[in-house]
C-alpha cells in the first residue's frame, strides 16, 4: 500500500504547476526500501535509496529498473548483514542504470545528523552524490 501511495503522489507532483513533469523518490531506512520499490514498480524519474533495509526481500524486482538509481549503503550496517549487502549487490550489479555506493566502516544512518553513528565526511560524499545525481536527472 506504501508504493501505491507513493506512485499516487509522484503522479501528482509531475502534473503540479512549477513541476518540469519530471519526479523522483529519496527514501532512508525503510523509506530507502520504499524508493528501491519506486525503482521497479513506478514510472519515477530517479531514485535514492539510503540505507535501505530489506531490500533483498524485492531483489528479484531489479530487472525491473528503467531508471536511474543510486544507493548508499553502509559497510557496518547493523541491519544488513554483510551476506545481505552482497545479495543486493549481485541483483542490482547487472543494472547498468543502478549505481550502489558502499561507504567502508560506516553503520545505519551514517548520514542522520545528530544520530547515534553520523559521520560527517561519509555523510557530506553520499549528500554530494544525491545532489549531483538529482541535477543530473531532474534538470
Amino acid at each position: 500500500k506504501g508504493v501505491e501511495d507513493l506512485k499516487a503522489t509522484l503522479s501528482h507532483l509531475k502534473g503540479m504547476d512549477g513541476c518540469t513533469g519530471k519526479a523522483g523518490s529519496v527514501g532512508y531506512c525503510l523509506g530507502g526500501k520504499l524508493a528501491y520499490l519506486m525503482a521497479t514498480r513506478s514510472d519515477a524519474d530517479c531514485n535514492v535509496s539510503y540505507y535501505g533495509v530489506a531490500i533483498q526481500d524485492a531483489i528479484d524486482e531489479a530487472t525491473a529498473i528503467t531508471q536511474p538509481m543510486l544507493m548508499h549503503i553502509g559497510e557496518k550496517d547493523k541491519f544488513v548483514s554483510p551476506e545481505v549487502r552482497a545479495t543486493i549487490l549481485d541483483g542490482v550489479s547487472p543494472i547498468k542504470l543502478v549505481q550502489p555506493h558502499v561507504y567502508e566502516g560506516q553503520d545505519h544512518a551514517f548520514a542522520r545528523v545528530g544520530g547515534e553513528h553520523y559521520n560527517k565526511e561519509a555523510a557530506d560524499l553520499a549528500n554530494k552524490r544525491t545532489e549531483d545525481f538529482l541535477k543530473e536527472h531532474l534538470f
